[in-house]
């Protein structure tokens, strides 16, 4: 069985169907890029496969536990759904950073909430946190950034607010990284530093969901595309399947106008 199954996964907003039916799997340890043009789902369903999004119908399944299932979901604690949420990580195309923070703090803030909220006994929670700084400092070497663990991230570029998102997801250890078009708020020089973290990252045999509009990144990392068009997965195979050898007519225009062919 699959790592990930996701199953007739369906989302309207009012009387818009964004998502109709989407169905796919994921095996562990492997990098699925979601390609298609701006309105076509992408970001609804990474937002409802991370929990931000409650879908109307289906199931989202990782490993051997269902992260949402339509007929009982409303059944839940809200221990339950938080532990289903953190299954998943996910990096926001805007950062999201608390600009009152430093960028250890940023990466330390949520796990320190958790453990705040924990059941631990106080001796068990004081051992937790004085482990946490010295993990967060890890993560934070990880994604390049060492000497900037007491800056603030109006004293980063963008490319460094960027790879401080990634740390703070890492730090909850997801079973799944969530990337939302990582790199386009980022200027084509910037963007580079942080594909060469997610690239790093993938090496490492992380399993990870991008949606990007960087084909060029999406076909050197992947080892699977999906490609959605008006809410729906009109394409789904290997990454040379997909743009080596385009099926349907509307990929290889998407395909066409992104590459510049």
């Amino acid at each position: 069985m699959s790592f990930l199954q996701v199953n007739d996964l369906r989302k309207s907003f009012g009387k818009t169907d964004v998502l109709k039916g989407i169905s796919f799997s994921q095996e562990e340890g492997t990098v699925l890029s979601i390609i298609g043009s701006s309105g076509s789902g992408k970001t609804t369903l990474l937002r409802c496969i991370t929990g931000l999004e409650t879908a109307d119908s289906g199931t989202i399944q990782i490993g051997d536990r269902f992260t949402f299932n339509c007929e009982n979901n409303k059944k839940l604690s809200k221990d339950e759904k938080r532990e289903n949420q953190l299954m998943t990580g996910l990096v926001f195309q805007s950062f999201n950073l608390f600009p009152q923070y430093t960028v250890l703090d940023n990466v330390m803030l949520a796990k320190k909430l958790l453990i705040k909220k924990s059941s631990l006994s106080k001796s068990e929670k004081v051992t937790a946190f004085n482990e946490l700084e010295k993990e967060a400092v890890k993560v934070i070497e990880s994604v390049g950034l060492s000497d900037k663990l007491y800056n603030y991230p109006c004293e980063l570029s963008g490319g460094q607010q960027q790879r401080v998102a990634i740390a703070r997801a890492l730090m909850l250890s997801p079973k799944i990284l969530c990337f939302d078009e990582p790199t386009s708020a980022l200027d084509p020089q910037i963007t580079v530093e942080v594909l060469k973290v997610i690239a790093n990252l993938a090496k490492q045999g992380r399993t990870m969901i991008i949606v990007t509009h960087e084909m060029g990144f999406a076909k050197k990392i992947s080892d699977k595309v999906i490609y959605m068009d008006n809410g729906e997965i009109v394409e789904e195979g290997t990454s040379e399947e997909i743009f080596d050898s385009p099926k349907t007519e509307s990929l290889c225009a998407f395909l066409n106008s992104m590459l510049k062919v």
